[in-house]
């Protein structure tokens, strides 16, 4: 077995626990906390936990995750007052709603913590809390760029599957998708939910309802394995257009059979082992990067699947 394979499977191991924390011998004694917005039930997270899992080993500090397990906002924000109140030399959080979870943030930097934030948010989000810089995928670009590839593939219409409305970042990819396509988004975004019966049975509606729709576009694999049961279902698999955002082991095998054309990755393992590595680094010796760090997008398509799809939805 080489390094690196052990170093992945002793990651993949601590990444399983509900709290994960990996240290090494070497440590210098800094603590990483990274605050998700994620509920528990989001398997798409794992690559994230597997990254800060692997970055806390190679880079000798203590890691944990923490996460309201439904997903509840309110929950998220009082995770960050106490994460910053435990005294970690630094927090590295997702800002998926502005308006709740700045309050907290901005208190935590106050306090002395150092925070990153990642995956979602803006670079002047980040900026407005004080943030030390941001990790992530600009999510208006990667959709405008998504309906830019769509648009010459002949796309001239499309249902933009949204399994969390309530969250900007969300509605920013489908109304780039919409832009980059050149056409107005209107009704064409539905608000799926995140039950998997649910959102087959909206996609069925909405097709049934809406039976010109040239394109199907979701945002993950939340929304798209129930929408890829939707169009096997109702036979317009491998006949409709479809792309998605992100990347997990059902669309792997969706992209590969052709049942779906591409997948756009924001790399999430790169979200949550880049920040532990810059500030560890900013921690010891000073050095910080001089701009934020685009993770993505990259459009992943059946001619480049075969080490994505060894490590899709553990590291990939």
């Amino acid at each position: 077995m080489t390094s690196l394979t052990k170093k992945l499977a002793l990651a993949a191991v601590v990444a399983a626990t509900p709290l994960i924390a990996a240290t090494s011998a070497a440590a210098e004694g800094e603590k990483y906390i990274l605050v998700s917005h994620a509920p528990d039930s989001d398997s798409w997270w794992n690559t994230i936990k597997n990254g800060i899992a692997l970055a806390g080993d190679q880079m000798g500090v203590e890691v944990e995750y923490r996460n309201p397990p439904t997903g509840d906002l309110a929950d998220m924000a009082r995770i960050i007052d106490q994460a910053a109140a435990s005294g970690p030399n630094g927090i590295i959080t997702t800002l998926a709603d502005y308006d709740v979870l700045s309050g907290p943030i901005k208190s935590a930097v106050d306090s002395g913590v150092d925070v990153i934030i990642m995956n979602t948010g803006t670079p002047d989000q980040a900026r407005e809390v004080g943030a030390l810089m941001y990790v992530g995928q600009p999510e208006y670009d990667a959709g405008f760029a998504a309906g830019q590839r769509a648009k010459g593939d002949g796309i001239g219409s499309f249902l933009c599957v949204n399994h969390y409305i309530v969250q900007p970042s969300s509605q920013e990819r489908c109304q780039g998708f919409a832009d980059g396509l050149g056409i107005e988004l209107g009704d064409q975004m539905i608000d799926a939910g995140q039950d998997p019966a649910e959102i087959k049975n909206r996609v069925l509606a909405y097709l049934s309802a809406n039976p010109d729709t040239d394109a199907v576009l979701t945002l993950g694999p939340t929304s798209a394995d129930p929408t890829i049961l939707a169009l096997e279902e109702n036979g317009m698999a491998g006949d409709i257009y479809f792309g998605t955002f992100d990347l997990g082991g059902e669309i792997v095998k969706g992209i590969k059979s052709g049942v779906i054309q591409w997948g756009i990755d924001q790399q999430p393992f790169l979200q949550a082992y880049l920040p532990v590595v810059v500030m560890a680094n900013y921690h010891r010796y000073g050095v910080l990067p001089g701009n934020n760090i685009n993770s993505g997008p990259g459009f992943v398509t059946a001619d480049g699947l075969s080490k994505i799809e060894e490590f899709a939805g553990e590291y990939r």
